[in-house]
């Protein structure tokens, strides 16, 4: 059993008995992501920590998108609801690098990879090198726009 799944539930349960519904309700929806990977596929598994911070990465991204989208249609009321739930699964996930270090992770792989002679070509190597180094802890975009910057 996954530690992180123990804390998301031993937290759901606290929100539960503190009846912080908000908490409780967008704990339960992860969990549900969690168990739906879960049992997706022939045969049913248990997931490890990496796979359930992919989980809690790619539902952060829909609550920042989401809220994004309602923010510009003029619904600040459920912005605010999408940017909480957020704020809720970003505690589970590790601590997010900051734009120095993605720069310092990407000046690192494309000087390893030798990719600063072979331009935009090369953006495929460098991004192969720092997706493993980055998964979880920056948003995939922010990562690819500097090496864009970098490599341009």
């Amino acid at each position: 059993m996954s530690s992180l799944k123990d804390r998301l539930r031993t937290d759901l349960t606290s929100a539960m008995k503190a009846r912080d519904k908000d908490r409780a309700g967008t704990l339960r929806m992860v969990m549900a992501s969690i168990t739906e990977a879960e049992v997706a596929g022939k045969e049913a598994k248990e997931l490890t920590d990496d796979e359930i911070t992919t989980i809690l990465t790619r539902e952060a991204k829909k609550r920042r998108e989401a809220a994004t989208a309602f923010a510009e249609g003029g619904r600040t009321e459920q912005a605010e609801k999408e940017t909480a739930e957020a704020a809720v699964i970003t505690e589970y996930l590790p601590a997010q690098l900051s734009a120095e270090e993605i720069s310092d992770l990407v000046s690192k792989a494309v000087a390893q990879t030798g990719a600063a002679e072979d331009g935009m070509r090369a953006m495929g190597k460098v991004m192969g090198i720092l997706t493993p180094q980055t998964k979880g802890r920056a948003d995939g975009g922010a990562v690819a726009a500097e090496v864009r910057k970098q490599l341009g």
